[in-house]
C-alpha cells in the first residue's frame, strides 16, 4: 500500500475511534437522564444502542488489526494502531457502564432513587470531561492535556468515598433502604469506573507520544 494511502486509513480509523467516543459520551449523559427522571424508554434505548458502540469498536480493531498484518508498519505507526486499538477497548467498556446505569434505572421501576442526586451526577460530569480531554489530547497529542485527566481521577475517587459513605451510613441506620440504596452505590462505581476508564485513555495517549506507558 503506498504511503499515501496508509495514512488514509490511520486517518480514517482515528476519526471513527472519534466517533464511537461520542457514541460513548452520549450513552453516559443519556444514562444519568434516565436515572434521574426513571425514563424507561430511554434507558431501553441506551441498551439498544450498545450494540452499535460493541459493533463499532470491533470495526476498529479489525481495521487496525489488517494493517498491522498486511503493511506491517514501524515504529511511531505502529505505536499509533496499537494505541487505537487498546483505546477503542477502554471505550467499549465505558459503553458497557453506560449500559449498565441503564439497566438500574429500569431496576429501580417507579420508586426513583433513594435521595437526590448531587454527588453522582457530578461524577460522571467529570467523568464525561476526562473522556472528552483525553480524546482531545488524542487528538493533539497534547501530553500536558493527557497527564492533567490524570490528575482529575482524584476528583472522581473522592465523591465515590463521600457517595460510598453516605449511603453506606443509610444503610446501617435503615435496613429498609438497602435494596435502593445498593442500586446507587451501584452507580456510583460504574461512573467511578468510566473515570479509570478515561484515565486509561489518557495514558495511552502518553503512551503514543512518548513511547513509554505511565501509571
Amino acid at each position: 500500500m503506498p504511503r499515501e494511502n496508509f495514512d488514509r486509513e490511520i486517518s480514517a480509523v482515528s476519526n471513527d475511534l472519534l466517533i464511537l467516543g461520542g457514541m460513548v459520551d452520549k450513552a453516559i449523559e443519556s444514562s444519568m437522564i434516565a436515572l434521574k427522571n426513571m425514563d424507561n424508554q430511554l434507558a431501553k434505548d441506551i441498551i439498544f444502542q450498545d450494540d452499535f458502540i460493541d459493533r463499532k469498536q470491533i470495526d476498529i480493531e479489525e481495521r487496525c488489526n489488517n494493517l498491522i498484518a498486511t503493511q506491517q508498519p514501524m515504529a511511531s505507526d505502529l505505536r499509533t494502531l496499537i494505541s487505537i486499538i487498546h483505546i477503542g477497548v477502554e471505550l467499549e467498556r465505558m459503553g458497557d457502564y453506560a449500559e449498565g446505569i441503564a439497566k438500574i434505572a429500569i431496576q429501580m421501576g417507579k420508586e426513583g432513587p433513594l435521595k437526590p442526586l448531587i454527588d453522582i451526577p457530578a461524577m460522571a460530569d467529570i467523568s464525561r470531561d476526562m473522556l472528552s480531554k483525553s480524546l482531545d489530547s488524542l487528538v493533539n497529542r497534547d501530553l500536558i492535556a493527557a497527564r492533567n485527566v490524570l490528575k482529575q481521577d482524584d476528583e472522581v475517587d473522592q465523591l465515590y468515598q463521600r457517595v460510598f459513605q453516605e449511603l453506606l451510613g443509610m444503610m446501617n441506620a435503615d435496613a429498609d433502604v438497602i435494596k435502593r440504596a445498593t442500586y446507587l452505590l451501584w452507580v456510583a462505581h460504574d461512573l467511578e469506573r468510566v473515570a479509570d476508564r478515561a484515565t486509561n485513555v489518557s495514558e495511552r495517549v502518553i503512551y503514543l507520544i512518548t513511547g513509554k506507558l505511565e501509571n
